[in-house]
């Protein structure tokens, strides 16, 4: 059924036998004979054939739709099974700025032997592919203390920062319209970051709207690189973006991270261990 369906969307397609035969790979008399086994089997001609050109009829036209669906879902089929025969991994990992990186990490795990697809993922997807996805690892974000990775946080602006910020410093001045808003993107929009970091805020009499949220980190980056304004991330993650980045004087903030579905990931443990180590260098790499 599904060689008959392809056949059929293929001469569709192409509004010809020859082509649509040529552009899957089979002959022209078997895609022939495939097309009219479909129709005798669904109990209805689907395609015209008087004169040269094709011209689906009616039914034809009804059942193209469906039988495109079925192709498609077929090759999904096919996709898995060989993920699944090969063992591939997928790595979920947060977007930090560049996609060299996440290739590195690809390259690296490849190079030591282990099928590993790496894939930048937000942090809600992460958590549920994590938990509910075979053959996936999902790095989840999780309180400091029950991390396996844990990544320092600070202040990063386009411009020069003095060698500590101090939060206090961004309280606008009276009578000035000038506003210098801190920018967290998705990875940090969790209570044990996005909390402290607003009870800080209110603590020092700051503007509620001097913390924001971003949808994504590049919307948060646009925001530092066109003015003022400062976005929390890692000294990595700064230097991947170009920015300066300084620590935080009034308190320390930290994102961990768990490796969701690791255990149930066909990896042998020295493979796991080099994992470990190459997630840590993609998280925490060194600034320059």
């Amino acid at each position: 059924m599904v060689a008959a369906a392809r056949a059929f969307v293929s001469v569709s397609e192409q509004n010809s036998f020859t082509v649509g035969a040529a552009a899957i790979g089979v002959p022209q008399p078997v895609v022939s004979r495939r097309v009219a086994a479909l129709e005798q089997n669904l109990g209805q001609a689907l395609i015209d054939r008087h004169g040269r050109r094709v011209r689906l009829t009616t039914f034809g036209k009804e059942l193209l739709r469906p039988a495109r669906n079925l192709v498609r879902a077929a090759d999904a089929l096919n996709y898995q099974a060989r993920r699944a025969l090969n063992q591939t991994v997928t790595l979920l990992v947060p977007d930090l700025g560049t996609s060299r990186h996440v290739a590195e990490l690809a390259a690296a795990a490849r190079h030591a032997g282990a099928n590993i697809e790496v894939r930048v993922a937000r942090p809600a997807y992460r958590a549920d592919q994590g938990t509910t996805t075979p053959a996936t690892i999902a790095l989840v974000a999780v309180p400091p203390d029950a991390a396996a990775w844990s990544v320092p946080l600070g202040l990063a602006a386009a411009g020069d920062l003095p060698p500590t910020v101090f939060v206090e410093s961004l309280r606008p001045r009276r009578g000035s319209s000038d506003v210098v808003r801190v920018w967290l993107d998705p990875e940090d929009d969790v209570p044990h970051v996005r909390d402290k970091l607003s009870r800080l805020r209110d603590q020092l009499a700051l503007s509620p709207t001097q913390l924001a949220i971003a949808e994504s980190l590049a919307e948060a980056t646009a925001h530092v690189l066109g003015g003022d304004d400062l976005l929390l991330c890692s000294p990595a993650q700064a230097a991947r973006l170009g920015l300066r980045w300084r620590p935080i004087a009034e308190l320390q903030l930290t994102r961990g991270y768990a490796p969701a579905g690791a255990d149930d990931a066909p990896l042998t443990p020295p493979l796991q261990a080099m994992l470990h180590e190459r997630i840590d260098e993609y998280l925490n790499g060194q600034p320059t």
